[in-house]
């Protein structure tokens, strides 16, 4: 069957019945063959796959020919085939779109075949990274990103669906384990920059010294090291998103270097001159309050502004109520089937120990928990027994939090003013410190 269609557009009948002939080796292709312009644009609706041009037609030029074919469809492959060795003319048309420019000689039957194959080829490709962003598309789909139906998770579906329709900046604010950079796919991957690149950087993950060039690339001999030229990752994400996750823990000195790249809308690599125009959409996530960290000092209070964009506040898993089962049967029957295994089902107990842990790792932790209790239940049946669960000790939840010590402090503090309905004399005689120790803290703004 043939399934690849290509117009020959030759007004040599005795050169077009060549190419034809050579061309028709392949079975995979269907040739027709037009002696002039106007006949291959009356026959567009077609949808051929590709089209060769001979340069100088009786109706018109070859470089006039190629536009209108662009104007009617833009995606079809244009190959100029030619009697006259223009070096000019070749550069030109390469810069307008045409995909190859051969000259007719004794090797053009050959090289005509190999550059339709490279054609085909790139064709082949594309397909298949668009078939993967489509796939990546559904596979972030609202439902199959966040599973639950919690009213505090409704209100992270709505944010997302605003988030999608425009390119705000977003920034996502949840305790680690909530699924922070699988909201920030969703939204990109719903977007319409999703055939574009969605580039995540953990700022936690890059040393400290190397930021700074991971980011926004480098020169070839900016610093010792650097051998060759490197794009950064805004570049990378060029026409698309750029997650950068703990964005609260960016040094001072780079949150300046950001907040111009994101005002300017340019990068300029380190070590270089050159300045390369972005369109980026911003995405940054933290489990620290951003707000309190301007207030510390610790985050630039223009570069807070710029990023803020849309907030999405990702609830913690201990505030999601019926989520957690919710969650624990599409874990159950996600690892089954990836395992050949069953069906398999939480007893009544088992649920009841599910929903009395506060989850202090949140989803990743109900995961691990959830694949493990798979494995070690009997009889297709989760018991309470077959749930291993990590210390509901105070302490231990404190420790999952992931604070500074003066983090800790200032919570600690906070919650025994509250209890004492504010009363710093009580609080402070609870906790056995001065008075004024809590009066330096609210006068600096930490219980804010």
């Amino acid at each position: 069957m043939n399934n690849y269609s290509i117009f020959i557009v030759e007004d040599d009948p005795w050169y077009g019945e060549i190419l034809a002939y050579h061309l028709g080796l392949n079975p995979d292709y269907k040739i027709t063959r037009f002696e002039t312009g106007k006949e291959c644009l009356s026959k567009m609706h077609l949808k051929p796959d590709l089209i060769t041009i001979d340069f100088s037609l009786p109706d018109m030029q070859g470089d006039e020919l190629f536009k209108k074919i662009r104007e009617s469809n833009p995606q079809i492959p244009v190959i100029i085939i030619s009697a006259q060795e223009e070096i000019n003319v070749a550069v030109s048309l390469l810069k307008m779109g045409v995909n190859d420019y051969l000259i007719k000689d004794e090797a053009t039957k050959d090289l005509l075949w190999n550059s339709i194959a490279r054609i085909r080829e790139t064709q082949s490709l594309k397909k298949e990274v668009a078939q993967l962003r489509e796939e990546l598309g559904e596979k972030y789909s609202f439902q199959n990103t966040l599973i639950g139906q919690s009213d505090s998770l409704k209100k992270v579906f709505t944010m997302m669906s605003k988030a999608i329709k425009t390119s705000i900046n977003v920034s996502i604010n949840g305790e680690t384990g909530t699924g922070k950079e699988v909201v920030a796919k969703a939204i990109h991957f719903n977007s319409d920059r999703k055939k574009k690149n969605f580039v995540a950087v953990n700022m936690t993950a890059i040393p400290r010294e190397l930021v700074e060039s991971e980011l926004f690339g480098h020169e070839k001999g900016a610093f010792t090291g650097a051998i060759n030229r490197k794009e950064g990752k805004f570049e990378e994400a060029n026409g698309g998103t750029i997650f950068l996750d703990e964005i609260a823990e960016m040094d001072l000195s780079l949150q300046s270097k950001l907040l111009r790249v994101l005002q300017e809308r340019e990068v300029i690599r380190v070590g270089g001159n050159e300045k390369l125009t972005l369109d980026v959409r911003l995405i940054v996530a933290t489990h620290k309050n951003l707000a309190d960290e301007v207030k510390k000092g610790n985050f630039r209070e223009d570069l807070y502004f710029r990023i803020m964009g849309l907030p999405i506040e990702l609830p913690p898993l201990r505030e999601r109520g019926e989520d957690i089962l919710i969650l624990s049967k599409y874990f159950i029957e996600k690892f089954a089937k990836e395992n050949k295994m069953g069906a398999i089902h939480l007893t009544p107990e088992a649920k009841d120990k599910l929903l009395k842990h506060p989850f202090p790792g949140n989803v990743r932790e109900l995961k691990t928990i959830i694949d493990l209790a798979v494995v070690m239940c009997e009889n297709n049946q989760i018991t309470a027994d077959d749930i291993t669960l990590t210390s509901l000790k105070k302490d231990d939840m404190l420790m999952g939090s992931q604070k500074t010590l003066r983090e800790y402090t200032i919570d600690i503090v906070k919650f025994y003013l509250k209890k004492n309905n504010d009363d710093v004399i009580a609080a402070a005689k609870v906790l056995d410190i001065g008075k004024s120790t809590i009066y330096k803290m609210k006068q600096a703004g930490d219980l804010n």
